[in-house]
């Protein structure tokens, strides 16, 4: 199992939001270059980038501080947030040179164009599911559907996703611990690998997933209030 630090980019910069909320955020650093190199220093596995702006604004919006972000480490780099079309995947796969792209808003809007993505770059299309009370959340977490989040994921099966980027949004940036049973009832409704984000706060929540199949945890806010070393993240999901 890897970790995979979390740099969210807003106007550029590196910063973490509460609960998803634009107005609610901590600026950690000017930059997030600077921050992709210490998380590949301490042994991330990947580098989880979220480009917030694009998450709200429904289209790509910081594609130059993205690719710096990839230049400038050797291990790979994946994207998500306002990725709604074909030209942008291509941007960030073929001209960018990210691993992957997450897809999260028209996953759920268009399976069609999902299916196209998957087609045409095997291997290099997750998928993200945010929920709520186990229900989907779209447009940045604006939006909850009625559709529970397992169902989407079981509709998602024999197209090709890579991953599916599961996160708890009511546990997402608040330190509080993950929701290990839901992540759980993820991980075991597909055949699809799994990567749980949201909640991490300490070595003890990384070591609460033992025993559910995943491919990776994503740590954010942790990493940057200093509760949890990055190293020490590494092993313990090593050893799981």
């Amino acid at each position: 199992m890897i970790i995979l630090p979390a740099i969210d980019i807003k106007d550029g910069r590196c910063v973490r939001l509460t609960q998803g909320r634009m107005d609610a955020e901590t600026v950690y650093s000017n930059d997030p270059t600077e921050v992709a190199r210490k998380w590949e220093a301490l042994g991330a596995g990947i580098i989880h980038l979220v480009d917030l702006n694009g998450a709200i604004e429904g289209s790509a919006m910081n594609f130059d501080v993205i690719k710096r972000i990839k230049d400038s480490v050797s291990i790979p780099v994946q994207i998500g947030g306002g990725i709604r079309d074909e030209r942008t995947a291509a941007i960030y796969l073929e001209e960018v040179g990210v691993k992957r792209v997450i897809i999260g808003t028209a996953a759920y809007e268009d399976p069609e164009f999902l299916k196209t993505l998957t087609r045409r770059y095997p291997g290099r299309i997750a998928v993200g599911i945010d929920a709520k009370d186990g229900r989907v959340a779209i447009k940045g977490w604006v939006t909850v559907t009625d559709e529970k989040a397992v169902t989407l994921a079981q509709r998602l099966e024999g197209i090709g996703v890579a991953s599916i980027i599961y996160t708890d949004i009511s546990r997402d940036g608040m330190l509080s611990g993950p929701n290990v049973e839901a992540t759980r009832e993820m991980a075991a409704s597909v055949d699809i690998p799994v990567i749980a984000s949201g909640g991490i706060s300490s070595i003890k929540d990384i070591e609460s997933y033992k025993g559910v199949p995943l491919e990776g945890i994503i740590i954010g806010k942790a990493l940057y209030a200093g509760s949890i070393d990055l190293k020490d993240a590494v092993a313990a999901a090593g050893a799981l």
